[in-house]
């Protein structure tokens, strides 16, 4: 792994999210820093969607805010976030199905695109330059996601596993300086997320640092360089993987023994 870059990229600080009477993140405080992989852990319902939600703007906190390389998020929408380089997926999927993987890539990239509404109606010569810009730059994601030969197949028509990986590369057509990645192997096969591991690894050499939720702890373990752990809104652990694997309030709240013996 590579080491990460020095500098704070998010700051959480003292979060707080309710949902009517319920206080589903309590006093949330972590840093993400430059170039690194961190990974959020906890039960269902600990509130680690909740607190994606929010550092992405889908959710209001009910206290605390977010700074990303020092600029608060609190209060910008999703997309005023997005553009700033904080891009996010999703628990479920959330691509086109009825258009090819290309096609899709595309819709991602024009995010990017300079080009007035008007020049793009009247066909100016700088759309058909950009255009094509576009189009390599989406080849180039398919290539490096492995999905190049799934180019021109509907995307409804992928295997689950591809899918995921789909709104993955669509997520890096955003050009994405901080990606949060929410249960990203969620529902693939361990060939499958041993694939994905090894692009992650690649999407971390491009300097893209990492935010993650996942359940599946051989990954989590083997691609963080450190671990939080949420149990019931509040953070009961935030170390390396080596010192989680062996907290006691952590195995007692979410790994378990078994997982503790498997490991030991």
């Amino acid at each position: 792994m590579t080491a990460p870059q020095s500098g704070v990229a998010l700051a959480v600080e003292g979060l707080s999210i309710r949902f009517g009477g319920l206080l589903a993140v309590e006093d949330l405080t972590f840093e993400v820093m430059e170039g690194e992989v961190l990974s959020l852990i906890g039960p269902n319902g600990a509130g680690k969607t909740s607190a994606f939600n929010a550092i992405t703007g889908y959710i209001e906190p009910a206290a605390g805010e977010v700074l990303y390389r020092g600029k608060r998020l609190t209060g910008l929408k999703p997309n005023q976030i997005a553009e700033l380089g904080v891009v996010r997926t999703f628990q479920k999927t959330s691509v086109f199905s009825g258009r090819t993987v290309l096609d899709n890539i595309l819709m991602g990239l024009h995010l990017r695109s300079k080009q007035h509404p008007l020049a793009i109606i009247l066909g100016l010569p700088a759309v058909a330059r950009e255009e094509k810009t576009l189009k390599q730059e989406a080849w180039r994601i398919l290539e490096f996601t492995g999905l190049r030969p799934r180019a021109d197949e509907m995307a409804g028509s992928l295997p689950y596993g591809e899918l995921r990986l789909l709104e993955v590369a669509i997520a890096l057509a955003a050009n994405p300086k901080l990606l949060l990645l929410d249960e990203p192997v969620s529902g693939m096969n361990p060939t499958e997320t041993t694939d994905f591991m090894k692009t992650l690894a690649r999407i971390r050499d491009l300097g893209i640092t990492v935010l993650l939720v996942e359940h599946d702890m051989k990954m989590v373990m083997g691609v963080s360089d450190r671990v939080v752990v949420l149990n019931q809104g509040r953070i009961i652990a935030n170390g390396p993987p080596a010192a989680i694997q062996l907290d006691s309030e952590v195995i007692r709240a979410y790994l378990g023994e078994r997982y503790a013996r498997a490991e030991g």
